[in-house]
């Protein structure tokens, strides 16, 4: 094990197993091959659920994948630029600059080199992401707690309840691409890579919030260690450099955005005001609090075991001694997603990165051992996410 994983691991975490520290990208592809594998084929029985689901109903899948909710938005800022905003019936104002730019500019970049509309590139960038995302996760998890492990990991994020937004012209799957990978770059000591990524999530959603916290705070803990452990500032300085690097340059995407917004804006804290507008500001948790007062009881009941549900499995990480910075990330993603005020249907989808909260849950099916029964349960949870997502996506509130 090498430093940098010392410094990253917390401790009493399973070791890595051996491999090679820098595996070609073919030979890495090969050992991702049967997560891949299960991942696409997850998701294509979600969209074929969709298909099925929609030609019953009489309504077109491809524009439930394409022009509905946030990515109409995205598409409208791929072709015009920001500046668009519309005025709701009890006045509030939705303005484009809510949403981040970088999906966007793939989007227009897409469509300007191939014959696909904005919709179709926003589905290309979506499913390739996808496919990125679901085999970083497998990379983190291969590389804790092994192969097989990873490649449940991955099933697993692609059933996740509210998995249809993979299959979205969403940021979601490119923010959890780019986001698995930091994470694995901070577990391989390569804090320059995991920088950059960062810098790309930053341009991506907000929440990459978590994931710069994840770097900030595992780079503070591990130079606090090097110090008390008798080490001179100086030489501990030194000898992270490129951490220290990787972790200024990590949230330079959101702030740029930020700058962007208030320059133009004429405000410094317009980012801020244009999301309260959106009713995306931080208030602690009170309108979930008064969410969920406001249900039957039945329903309120319900929703609190779902919730007690989501703190178990954060004690589970905790319990696990997963590495530092996959315990933060995954943290502060779920708690970013109940602490704001937005609209309550949104908060599983926010919560659909924080992909280490499904590793307790992974491991624990790798224990049965036998593949059957892991079969059927990946099976029974790809069907399930299925009709759940048809569901959703020939309704009509958005995710």
């Amino acid at each position: 094990m090498s430093d940098h994983q010392l410094r990253t691991r917390m401790p009493g975490a399973p070791a890595p197993h051996p491999r090679d520290p820098s595996p070609r990208p073919a030979a890495a592809l090969r050992a991702a091959a049967p997560a891949l594998a299960v991942y696409a084929a997850v998701r294509a029985l979600g969209l074929l659920g969709l298909w099925a689901a929609a030609q019953a109903a009489g309504k077109d899948p491809l524009a439930r994948l394409t022009g509905r909710w946030d990515s109409v938005w995205y598409q409208r800022i791929a072709e015009d630029g920001y500046g668009y905003s519309v005025t709701l019936p009890d006045g509030a104002l939705h303005s484009d600059l809510a949403f981040f730019p970088l999906l966007p500019a793939l989007e227009r970049g897409l469509a300007e080199v191939t014959p696909l509309t904005l919709g179709g590139a926003g589905l290309l960038v979506a499913w390739t992401a996808g496919l990125f995302a679901a085999w970083g996760i497998f990379a983190v998890g291969a590389e804790l707690y092994g192969r097989r492990t990873g490649v449940v990991l991955a099933a697993l994020w692609g059933v996740y309840p509210t998995a249809f937004v993979q299959s979205m012209a969403y940021t979601e799957t490119l923010f959890t691409a780019l986001a698995a990978w930091a994470l694995y770059a901070v577990l391989k000591g390569r804090w320059l890579v995991a920088g950059a990524l960062c810098v790309l999530a930053g341009l991506t959603r907000p929440s990459a919030a978590a994931l710069i916290a994840a770097l900030a705070i595992t780079a503070a803990a591990t130079l606090v260690r090097e110090i008390r452990s008798g080490q001179g500032i100086g030489p501990v300085l030194r000898r992270n450099a490129r951490m220290i690097a990787g972790v200024v340059l990590a949230p330079l995407g959101w702030l740029a955005y930020v700058v962007f917004v208030a320059v133009r804006e004429g405000s410094p804290f317009a980012y801020f005001d244009v999301q309260a507008q959106w009713g995306n500001s931080i208030d602690g948790g009170r309108a979930l609090a008064a969410f969920i007062a406001g249900l039957p009881l039945p329903a309120a009941l319900g929703l609190c075991a779902a919730l007690g549900l989501l703190g178990g499995l954060v004690v589970l990480c905790v319990r696990q001694r997963q590495p530092l910075p996959l315990l933060v990330y995954g943290i502060a993603i779920v708690v970013i997603s109940l602490i704001g005020a937005g609209y309550f249907g949104s908060r599983p989808r926010l919560m659909m990165p924080a992909f280490p909260l499904l590793l307790p849950p992974a491991a624990a099916l790798v224990r049965l051992r036998s593949t059957a029964p892991l079969t059927v349960v990946i099976a029974v949870l790809a069907s399930a996410s299925a009709a759940y997502g048809a569901w959703t996506l020939l309704g009509a509130g958005p995710p």
